[in-house]
């Protein structure tokens, strides 16, 4: 058997004659103008988030509607308001509102009501782009249907498959997951797409960006005739208008006022490295005021993740970190440690910037620039929730 001839051309010498490796592999930087980052809060509290509606007077089952009260969500928000009546009726939506805004209950009411209606013959398929976002959309609809007898159930990658065939012998009125793997239990014979009533494409412009978008086609030829098609998010990305109206049928379309933008209520600053300072030894400083109670730090890669980390920790702040790399109990369980508070910082690459809803982060932190607008609105969303005020500081060299 013939060796297979290694290229021999060496890379080009730098300075005293050795490899340069940045001419190797030139490093991915954000060319985003700073500019951007820096946005007076204009706290609107309640103002402008909820409407003064009550679930009380939706049409909804008394069962359905006394555990969305006992959550403590009395009034709708304005995405709630604006897609329950319709979602009900049926209709195909595309919804675009900021994080934080209640998207989530916006399309699972609708979905339970209908379930409850056949509960045998109905089933909805929620796909996402992240784990995590797809276990927390299990946990709303878990609350949400406590007592009802409806069931679900989350397929995701990180986990054993093996565990996933115990959970699909039994009828389930919603599957939550990620492309790869429910085209996995698909392939496998286990997940019948085609019994599918609705779909719901959860931060839809990303699951149609270039890393998703073939994936979802699979599902969606798997899937055929449906129903209901559901595209929630945050953003939208214009290029995806051809592709996002082949996915619909007589849509309404519902964009809450400045949906595409930054969320008023996060004060956004932007902090200047000067030359020759140590990046980590001001962040280490900032950590230490009083007032950031409970921070996200972002990162671009999994690596320096891992670095800032461990160099919090020696510095006695509490961290923890979850990137793609992560098993995925791992990360669960890093999730839950921060939203106890037994972690203050909690640092992540942009795996965390769809899916972490954890009440009350004060502040987020972006230890690299981003390298679009989406994912710094994304980002900074895990911050002024449900109308509270949030600050987002962003690092510029």
């Amino acid at each position: 058997m013939s060796t297979p001839r290694r290229n021999t051309k060496p890379s080009s010498p730098g300075r005293n004659g050795t490899v340069d490796r940045r001419q190797v592999k030139k490093k991915k930087e954000s060319t985003l103008d700073p500019r951007l980052f820096v946005k007076k809060a204009k706290p609107s509290g309640q103002a402008g988030f909820r409407t003064e509606k009550s679930f009380q007077d939706i049409k909804l089952d008394e069962r359905l509607l006394a555990n969305i009260l006992s959550k403590g969500y009395q009034t709708l928000t304005t995405i709630q308001d604006q897609s329950i009546l319709p979602l009900l009726d049926g209709r195909d939506m595309m919804a675009i509102s900021k994080t934080g805004s209640g998207k989530t209950a916006a399309f699972l009411i609708p979905i339970i009501e209908h379930a409850l209606k056949d509960p045998r013959n109905y089933t909805a398929l929620v796909v996402t782009p992240t784990r995590e976002l797809a276990l927390q959309i299990e946990e709303e609809f878990k609350s949400l249907t406590a007592g009802l007898h409806l069931y679900s159930a989350t397929f995701i990658g990180g986990t054993n498959i093996n565990s996933d065939y115990k959970q699909l012998e039994r009828k389930l009125q919603v599957i939550v997951g990620t492309p790869g793997r429910l085209l996995d239990l698909s392939d496998r014979k286990l997940l019948k797409l085609n019994q599918v009533n609705t779909l719901v494409l959860d931060e839809f412009d990303r699951m149609l960006d270039m890393g998703f978008v073939n994936d979802v086609k699979k599902l969606v030829n798997l899937i055929g005739r449906r129903e209901q098609t559901l595209l929630f998010s945050a953003t939208l990305e214009p290029g995806q208008k051809q592709l996002i109206s082949s996915l619909l049928h007589n849509p309404i379309e519902v964009i809450v006022e400045n949906a595409g933008g930054t969320n008023e209520n996060i004060e956004q600053q932007t902090v200047k490295v000067p030359e020759g300072a140590e990046k980590i030894d001001m962040l280490v400083s900032m950590l230490k005021s009083p007032d950031m109670e409970k921070v996200i730090l972002f990162t671009e890669t999994k690596r320096l993740a891992d670095r800032l980390a461990k160099k919090l920790n020696q510095a006695g702040i509490t961290a923890g970190q979850i990137h793609g790399d992560k098993s995925q109990n791992f990360r669960v369980k890093m999730i839950d440690e921060f939203k106890k508070g037994n972690i203050r910082v909690l640092v992540a690459t942009d795996v965390a910037a769809r899916g972490i809803d954890v009440a009350d982060v004060t502040h987020v932190i972006n230890y690299q620039l981003p390298m679009t607008m989406d994912a710094y609105i994304h980002r900074i969303g895990r911050t002024g929730r449900a109308g509270k005020v949030g600050h987002a500081i962003t690092f510029v060299n």
